[in-house]
This record gives structure tokens, C-alpha cells and sequence, in this order.
């Protein structure tokens, strides 16, 4: 899936799942934290958009704040993609 080819964007949706309806300043905030460094503003916004544009995540305004929620469609990537690390760590590596 081609929303996957950025692990930032599969750590948002991450974020988001985990957060309920997360601002996205609060998103940027648990993904920085998680990596422990910096993400630059227009990475981390483009990634934003591109998962809204792709239907993972759904965009709402509150307030002055925008909100994002994980759609059905992000959450059966995200289980998807937990799906093949989880086969892929019960192989043990065997091939």
C-alpha cells in the first residue's frame, strides 16, 4: 500500500488511533516524542494531508484546532500492516 512507503505516516495513524480525535499539533508532539527528535512542520503537515487525501484519516475543526480521526480505511491498514510484522516476528526468522 502505498501509504505505507512512509513509516511517518503509518506512525501517525498509529498516534491517532491510540489518541481518539488528537489536535495536530498534539500528533506532531506524541510522534516527535516517539522518535525523540524534531520533525520539520512541512513533512509532518504534508504527511497529514496525504493521509487525509488517501481516506486514512478524517479531518474535523474544533475550534480553532484541526482534529483527526482514524477512518475504516486507516484502521484496516494499520491491522494489515501489524498483521505482516506479526508474521513476520512468529516466523523467528526461519525462511
Amino acid at each position: 500500500m502505498k501509504w505505507l512507503r512512509s513509516g511517518l505516516r503509518r506512525d501517525i495513524c498509529v498516534v491517532v488511533a491510540s489518541e481518539g480525535a488528537p489536535t495536530a499539533q498534539r500528533c506532531k508532539a506524541a510522534v516527535e516524542s516517539r522518535y525523540d527528535d524534531r520533525i520539520d512542520p512541512k513533512t509532518f503537515y504534508g504527511a497529514l494531508d496525504a493521509l487525509t487525501d488517501t481516506g486514512h484519516l478524517r479531518k474535523t475543526v474544533d475550534g480553532l484546532h484541526d482534529r483527526y480521526e482514524l477512518t475504516a480505511a486507516g484502521e484496516r491498514a494499520l491491522r494489515d500492516h501489524y498483521e505482516w510484522v506479526d508474521g513476520a516476528l512468529a516466523d523467528d526468522g526461519a525462511e
